[in-house]
């Protein structure tokens, strides 16, 4: 648009003022050099970083304005209302510049734009919650993605056969499979959109945003296996080319798992040998981890697998290694990113609609392809869930599974695939384009925008936006290693024994290769709990205590080390100095809140009968049980 709008205010002024004699080249035979410009326009040289930022700017900008209005964004998801904007600048830019152009280019996604998307929901997920329900999510996401793709496929191709999709659609039963394998599967960024916003239970978030990462490995496998079976011809199709297919889908998935634990090894063993260059920090995390995504793309293994992998790997790790700035600073540039990335995903699939001469519309297709990925969505689920609640601790129920299957969203990862097909092999190729347009935009928008009012209405148990307080963690923690010892006892392995035993290998080998002596040490004792209710302590005293420094001349201590923390604490340094200030947690008469009355409770606890400090030279005496 910037580039067709120059364009033309250019051209009548290069015009303005010129005579109608022809001009020479400057710097041929017999001409004066040019003399000294005061401007110059330059353009050419500027044009692809400039119009990075200008798209950057503008959907920062498109954000900014969105959140102006708290009930515009409470009633309409975020990725509807970026969509919306694609489709009218989209059409700004056709009638300026007369041709559709800043399409979503499958390069530029699966390269540059979903990378940080990924990594920034892989290293910021839940390890624990995800590999409580990891089984339920390898369930729907291999069996249910083979599942919805095979029966949309074939039931296209029984549509066909039935001639309810028009002749001029000239696609066999292979086409039909490779088109279901693309559009059948569920996808991370908008899943990631509307989930968010909706903000359902971290059970039901994590199985649904569990399953559209790992149904990457699944959907590239059978995209490329059915391709393949597409220029090969079903005719020259052999039984061990079925069996090259089963083979590859272990090779993709696992291949890309490890090469994501391979540099999640690298990263946090990396770390461990910055303390002091603090500064490239941050960037080791970013480069590392894109190498991960880079190195699987090069070998043709699940990239998004890989960078998942790699951020859920190594965060244990880094976060124990890298400073608090540095952690600060990877936090928030990974959410920007990310967050950059998936809103200019959301406006290229809003402009890319624009273009209509790259896909052709056939109304059999569209309708059939839209009931049957919600119709099979919806059995698949039914189906998998009742083989899954017989062997789950806490079932899934009814209403569970309505929201799992209405919340399969698709998105720029069906477009980008089905835009890489190729005409000349599947001539039915604007078809599958203009349906799976269609298919992205009436999951984004027409679901994202039902989901939160079905949600409401079903009454689905809401996630609690705070973290667990100290008496929750040590009861979860109690419950862990009783039950990791009755399954010892009765001589069942099941997972809290696995669990058990991989946390005393990582306790054992892996934390003291991968962390620094001093974060190991502190990590392995009780006291980090509470220098963290110490830091708390400060932190409350100075925000509504602060005013007793000047009135009574007390000087704030400052924290001792990690590594002495079970030698003092800010508690009782100041008690001990003679300040007025309550400082375990508040007085508990007076907090309001029961979340704030446990962790009093606990913290009193922990200071009465856990922690037992050493008298130290120069430090005042503290009481010692």
């Amino acid at each position: 648009m910037l580039r067709a709008a120059l364009s033309l205010l250019w051209l009548p002024l290069a015009g303005a003022g010129t005579t109608e004699e022809p001009t020479q080249e400057p710097g041929s035979p017999g001409e004066p050099p040019p003399g000294l410009a005061l401007f110059r326009w330059q353009w050419h040289e500027v044009e692809s970083p400039y119009l990075v930022a200008l798209w950057i700017l503008v959907a920062s900008l498109a954000k900014i304005v969105f959140h102006l209005s708290r009930k515009v964004t409470s009633l309409v998801p975020e990725s509807c209302l970026l969509i919306l904007l694609g489709l009218v600048l989209g059409g700004i830019v056709l009638a300026v510049a007369k041709k559709a152009e800043y399409q979503l280019e499958p390069g530029t996604f699966f390269l540059f734009l979903l990378p940080p998307i990924v990594l920034d929901s892989g290293y910021f997920m839940p390890s624990r919650l995800f590999f409580d329900n990891l089984g339920a999510i390898l369930t729907y996401a291999v069996v249910g993605t083979l599942w919805n793709a095979f029966t949309t496929g074939a039931a296209l191709w029984g549509l066909q056969q039935a001639g309810f999709v028009a002749p001029r659609v000239q696609a066999g039963l292979l086409d039909f499979l490779l088109f279901g394998s693309l559009i059948s599967a569920v996808d991370p960024v908008a899943v990631l959109a509307v989930f968010e916003e909706v903000h359902v239970n971290e059970t039901l978030f994590i199985i649904v945003f569990g399953e559209s990462l790992i149904n990457d490995a699944v959907t590239v496998v059978l995209y490329k296996v059915c391709n393949s079976f597409v220029e090969m011809g079903s005719a020259n199709v052999q039984a061990t080319d079925y069996l090259k297919g089963v083979a590859s889908l272990f090779v993709v998935s696992l291949g890309g798992a490890a090469v994501g634990l391979v540099f999640a090894f690298l990263l946090a063993l990396t770390t461990r040998f910055t303390k002091r260059v603090r500064i490239i920090e941050p960037l080791l995390v970013f480069l590392l981890a894109y190498a991960a995504y880079l190195t699987a793309e090069m070998a043709s293994l699940s990239a998004i697998l890989a960078v998942t992998m790699c951020g859920l790997g190594c965060k244990k790790y880094v976060e124990a290694n890298i400073s608090h700035k540095s952690r600060t600073a990877v936090k928030y540039t990974m959410k920007t990113l990310a967050s950059c990335a998936e809103t200019i995903i959301f406006m290229l699939l809003g402009i890319s609609a624009v273009d209509s001469s790259k896909w052709a519309w056939d109304s059999g297709l569209v309708l059939g392809t839209l009931f049957f990925i919600l119709f099979f969505r919806a059995l698949g689920v039914v189906l998998q869930t009742w083989v899954l609640n017989q062997f789950r601790l806490v079932p899934l129920d009814k209403i569970d599974q309505v929201v799992m299957s209405y919340g399969g969203l698709r998105g720029a990862v069906a477009f980008a695939l089905v835009i890489l097909l190729d005409r000349t092999k599947i001539p039915a190729k604007d078809y599958f384009v203009a349906t799976t347009i269609v298919v992205v935009f009436f999951t984004v928008i027409v679901q994202g925008l039902t989901i939160k009012p079905l949600v409401k209405w079903l009454k689905v148990k809401r996630s609690e936006h705070h973290k667990p307080t100290l008496n929750q963690e040590l009861h979860e923690h109690t419950f862990d290693h009783i039950l990791a010892a009755v399954e010892d006892v009765v001589g069942h392995h099941g997972y809290h024994y696995w669990r058990d035993r991989w946390e005393q290998f990582d306790k054992k080998y892996l934390s003291q290769l991968l962390m620094r002596r001093s974060a190991y040490r502190i990590r392995d004792q009780i006291w980090d709990v509470y220098y963290r209710l110490n830091i708390r302590d400060a932190i409350s005293f100075v925000d509504q205590g602060g005013h007793v420094l000047s009135s009574t001349g007390l000087t704030l201590p400052s924290m001792p080390s990690r590594n002495s923390v079970a030698e003092t604490s800010v508690t009782n340094l100041l008690r001990e100095s003679g300040s007025g200030a309550c400082l375990d947690l508040q007085v508990i008469d007076t907090v309001r809140s029961g979340r704030d009355r446990e962790d009093a409770v606990m913290h009193h606890l922990l200071c009465g009968g856990l922690y037992k400090p050493r008298y130290r030279k120069g430090w005042p005496v503290t009481r010692t049980v």
